[in-house]
């Protein structure tokens, strides 16, 4: 905006400097242009008028001009740099740089019946010619005559100040188009530091700090503006601080219900080994009954633990503790702990370690080895690796696939993809567990589609 404000007063003052310098320029070259011509003409029609001798029909008694008549008149006529040429029939006198042959044609032939002018360039220098052959007879009325005088009088002075007033007008502008430059920058300055404040305030309140507030100078459309925005600034700290409460709320109600849920849960799991010990020796119907209890406790209890760790990660209290960790041992011991070895295939070289938090490390492979088994087909393969900024684990299946309008919400929590999935075993928690865990070690995970399968990607920073 700082930008499109200075082009526009400075193409504003280009245009008014170049509109009134040329309108000046041509008014002062009309009126000094008709001055020159005004005298320069009044002079030759003066002395023209005031020769002493007969140049119209002669009378009887009267002579013929002389030629040292004629170089007495040219001589009258004649000033320092100014061309004089008179001529009489076969007489002519020349005073001045110019000769007859420097008069054009058409001036030459109508001097004899009026007196002309006309403006011509003439050796690269600019002339004013005026040409007359009309004398007065005895009672003061023009008659034609023989005689025709041509007076070149030079415009030089007349040129040479044109310009001069040509490069005080440039001047000029260039002074207005600098000021106008230094006031456009000062208008914008003052016009777009409240934008400014605007635009910093708006930044603020993104990064947060829904306490910001501008002050409200003056009345007019950008105080108005500065008003609205602290309204809005207020409504969104309300909005926001009532979203925060109620979120935190839920938060603790979480927390508070998957906590309680432990105690009984604590119990149901004691009573459900006791049945699964049992369930053999039950009748058929009965055995079932059970066998779905204890996958039904099971979830349950899955669900409380997702439940729980995922309240911490929204509390905020969940931290990282770091320490040398072999990467395949790691794996390899997630994977017997949850009776998964031969089931999947695991790449990694066994003197590779890395500082990571041990716990969740196996959260993280547990929850992508568990998905892919799950939700994939075997080959499950784990790969492991060290590269030059971190460590790369990848877990791949070779499955169906996640569909594509279903990976930007693989991480969601409580997300299923597909219909087919909304009664599975898994609590819709692990992927998203398994994300905040990466995030906590400050790193990244991503999943992409694979023929065939389902390829996901963990890269821990070194720390």
């Amino acid at each position: 905006m700082r930008a499109r404000l200075v082009i526009t007063f400075t193409l504003v003052a280009v245009t008014a400097s170049t509109l009134v310098a040329t309108i000046g320029f041509e008014l002062a070259k009309t009126a000094l242009v008709n001055r020159t011509e005004t005298t320069s003409l009044d002079l030759v029609i003066r002395e023209l008028s005031s020769i002493d001798f007969a140049v119209g029909k002669l009378r009887p008694g009267e002579a013929a001009p002389t030629n040292k008549e004629l170089d007495r008149l040219a001589q009258t006529l004649s000033a320092p740099g100014r061309g004089v040429i008179i001529e009489y029939g076969d007489l002519v006198s020349v005073n001045g740089p110019m000769a007859l042959s420097d008069v054009p044609n058409e001036l030459y032939g109508r001097a004899k019946q009026s007196v002309v002018t006309q403006r011509r360039v003439i050796r690269n220098e600019l002339w004013f010619i005026v040409g007359a052959g009309v004398a007065r007879d005895n009672f003061g009325r023009p008659e034609a005559t023989d005689l025709r005088a041509f007076v070149f009088f030079p415009m030089t002075a007349d040129v040479n100040q044109l310009n001069a007033l040509r490069a005080r007008l440039f001047q000029g502008g260039i002074a207005i188009v600098l000021i106008a430059v230094v006031v456009s920058l000062l208008s914008a300055r003052q016009v777009l530091l409240p934008v400014r404040r605007l635009s910093a305030a708006a930044q603020a309140l993104g990064e947060g700090k829904l306490d910001t507030r501008l002050p409200v100078h003056g009345q007019d459309e950008l105080a108005g503006l500065t008003a609205r925005f602290n309204d809005a600034a207020a409504a969104l700290e309300l909005s926001v601080s009532e979203l925060r409460s109620l979120e935190a709320m839920s938060r603790r109600f979480v927390a508070d219900v998957s906590h309680e849920l432990r105690t009984p849960l604590t119990a149901m799991t004691a009573v459900a080994d006791v049945l699964s010990e049992e369930a053999g020796r039950l009748p058929e119907a009965p055995a079932q009954a059970v066998r779905l209890v204890l996958r039904e406790i099971e979830r349950l209890r899955e669900l409380v633990e997702h439940l729980i760790e995922i309240s911490r990660f929204d509390a905020g209290t969940a931290t990282l503790n770091l320490e040398p960790v072999n990467v395949a041992d790691a794996i390899a011991d997630c994977l017997e702990t949850r009776g998964w070895t031969d089931q999947v295939k695991v790449n990694a070289s066994q003197g590779l370690t890395d500082n990571l938090d041990p716990r969740r490390f196996d959260v993280i492979v547990a929850n992508l080895v568990g998905n892919a088994l799950k939700h994939g087909l075997p080959p499950v393969v784990v790969n492991a690796r060290s590269t030059e900024n971190g460590l790369e684990v990848k877990v791949r299946d070779h499955g169906k696939g996640i569909p594509l309008e279903a990976l930007p919400h693989v991480f969601d929590r409580f997300f299923k993809a597909g219909a087919g999935r909304s009664r599975s075993q898994g609590s819709g928690l692990g992927l998203a567990i398994a994300r905040a865990n990466v995030h906590l070690h400050g790193g990244t995970i991503s999943v992409r589609t694979q023929n065939p399968g389902t390829l996901f990607t963990v890269w821990l920073p070194h720390a």
